[in-house]
């Protein structure tokens, strides 16, 4: 063990921590120095959505300490912002192992700094966190998480008054607040909780009311009300109120997957609770096929994510991706207000830069604002803020399997989204029609974009700077050609610049600045990469268009671009 790892572990040995984590510091030393240098090596980074890391004793790891750390920072920046306003922040946590213990030690840190806390009585989904917070007038908020990270990590996602995560310059400022805690005696762990407030069902209700204004078409919901659900919380938050939101929107037949009912941080039916993976959807699906379902829907542990099963047009059931999701909700909002009659002439809709462009393609033909903002729903919320009073918000969402529907929240809401989609399902089966069908339908009318994505993970020490150096190389020496059509342009959002590249003109990106790089093809293919933010990754995302003037060439149209996005894989080396 290098000097530097051995002085941090000694500094935890002789210092004010608890006897159970110096002896599990000790085990570490004797049984497994490699885990221990990891532990330690660095320290765990308050990112500018908070943390997120694998669990277990050492400044590299989430535990009483680290988060104690990024919440007395926290607390520190909030006082020194708000003065001698009253400051009150709303806490939620997930079904993850340690996110109670992780969410009471918060509330605690920040009572005792003298902030009035509301704490949720058990485990929420992240979305009513973000609900919370807007609806008490709270200063922030923290949700202990880490979404869909395998079981052995935990998070801490820090947020704003406005209810959506940390956006500039609150994001720098409380990471410099966090940094200058020297060590663990600068945290003030008790002595305020008389400051504590536990909050529920009240919030509960106000947020399934929130949740049931967003219907658009409740007079179908009540004719097709028996509309066959299968749902699937896989272990998590969902199971608070997923089911209760469909009640309240009258659907009557929703069947929850009985295996992942319970909460577990474990997740003991899957190996990664991530609804974008179709091993974590296959109860569901088996459950689905079962009982002949018209829809599935799965929430990933927080509730911020949303996957959804259908059957294709063959009769198979499929799993829709993100970007297949996001289009049928927009879509389907879109149409409906305009059928409805409240759609509003300043309406406008929020995608993000490696999302779908035929979101703009709907939105431009339907005559919506749609603005394109850097990956993330913090940046969603912050475009919202931008336009307040001048734009009409009306639904955003990303290729992540996230929507954002409303403006009561500023972070992803799975349990509207499910509401909604099921909504959707509802109002095509009364025509007859499957939402396959439907996303069919708006191929033909709005041109067939495909995507797919790709990760690369890069685990440990040297994981980061791998990562690093595969950037920096896309970015110093772009690729001429990709899958034998030429790259024309670069978009680089690091360094804030469009490149023509058949002529050399550069043009200013507007947007902040982000380790994201693009590159668009003669034929309209784009690739996009970035690092991920909350895992040692590196995402990779394709996409390709073609036109479809029928559903008989559906299965022929679906294979050339499948086989596209093939080529660009093996082309590239990303295999």
């Amino acid at each position: 063990m290098n000097a530097a790892v051995n002085e941090k572990v000694q500094v935890w040995l002789n210092g004010n921590y608890d006897a159970a984590t110096k002896e599990a510091i000790k085990k570490l030393e004797i049984e497994n120095p490699n885990e221990l240098e990891e532990s330690f090596y660095t320290n765990l980074e308050f990112g500018t959505g908070g943390l997120r890391g694998i669990m277990g004793v050492g400044t590299n790891r989430m535990n009483k300490y680290t988060v104690g750390m990024a919440t007395q920072g926290f607390s520190n920046y909030l006082k020194k912002t708000f003065g001698d306003q009253e400051v009150k922040v709303a806490i939620a946590h997930d079904s993850r192992n340690n996110s109670r213990f992780f969410a009471e030690t918060t509330a605690s840190i920040f009572a005792a700094n003298g902030i009035k806390v509301y704490l949720f009585e058990a485990l929420r989904p992240t979305p009513e966190l973000s609900f919370t917070i807007r609806r008490l007038g709270c200063k922030a908020g923290v949700v202990c998480t880490a979404s869909h990270n395998p079981k052995e990590y935990n998070g801490y996602k820090a947020y704003w008054d406005d209810g959506g995560q940390l956006v500039p310059p609150h994001d720098k400022n409380v990471i410099k607040e966090v940094e200058a805690i020297q060590s663990v005696d600068d945290i003030k762990f008790t002595g305020g909780d008389h400051n504590i407030t536990i909050i529920g069902k009240e919030m509960d209700d106000a947020y399934i009311a929130m949740a049931k204004g967003l219907s658009v078409y409740p007079e179908v919901i009540a004719k097709e009300h028996d509309l066959k659900i299968v749902y699937t919380p896989i272990h998590g938050t969902g199971i608070m109120l997923v089911p209760k939101v469909l009640e309240a929107y009258g659907f009557t037949n929703v069947n929850v997957v009985a295996e992942q009912a319970t909460p577990d941080g474990n997740f003991p039916t899957v190996a990664y609770p991530n609804p974008e993976e179709t091993e974590t959807m296959s109860i569901g699906l088996a459950k689905a096929k079962e009982l002949d379902a018209d829809i599935l829907c799965g929430t990933d542990p927080d509730a911020d994510r949303v996957g959804v099963g259908v059957k294709n047009h063959k009769g198979e059931w499929v799993l829709m991706n993100g970007n297949q999701t996001a289009v049928l909700a927009f879509a389907y909002i879109i149409e409906a207000r305009k059928s409805k009659g409240i759609a509003q002439p300043n309406d406008m809709v929020i995608s993000t830069i490696v999302t779908t462009e035929m979101i703009n393609v709907i939105a431009e033909k339907n005559d919506v604002a749609c603005y394109n903002v850097l990956t993330g729903f913090k940046w969603i919320a912050e475009k919202i803020k931008e336009l307040q009073g001048e734009k009409n918000y009306v639904i955003g969402g990303e290729e992540s399997f996230g929507l954002m529907i409303g403006n009561d929240i500023r972070d992803k809401d799975a349990v509207s989204a499910v509401a909604i989609m099921c909504e959707m399902a509802a109002y095509e089966k009364a025509k007859g029609r499957t939402l396959f069908d439907k996303m069919i339908d708006l191929y033909i009318q709005y041109g067939f974009y495909y995507e797919s994505l790709i990760s690369i993970t890069k685990k440990g020490m040297n994981g980061q700077k791998e990562i690093a150096d595969m950037m920096t190389g896309y970015r110093d020496n772009p690729p001429a050609s990709i899958n034998g059509s030429k790259v024309v342009t670069l978009y680089d959002y690091q360094l804030q610049v469009e490149t023509n590249l058949l002529t050399g003109e550069k043009t200013p990106i507007s947007l902040p600045k982000s380790n994201v790089l693009q590159f668009v093809t003669a034929d309209g293919s784009k690739v996009s990469a970035r690092p991920s933010g909350t895992e040692p990754k590196i995402k990779f995302y394709f996409s390709v268009n073609t036109t479809l003037a029928s559903r008989e060439e559906f299965d022929e149209k679906y294979a050339i671009l499948k086989a596209k996005i093939a080529g660009i894989i093996e082309d590239m080396q990303l295999k």
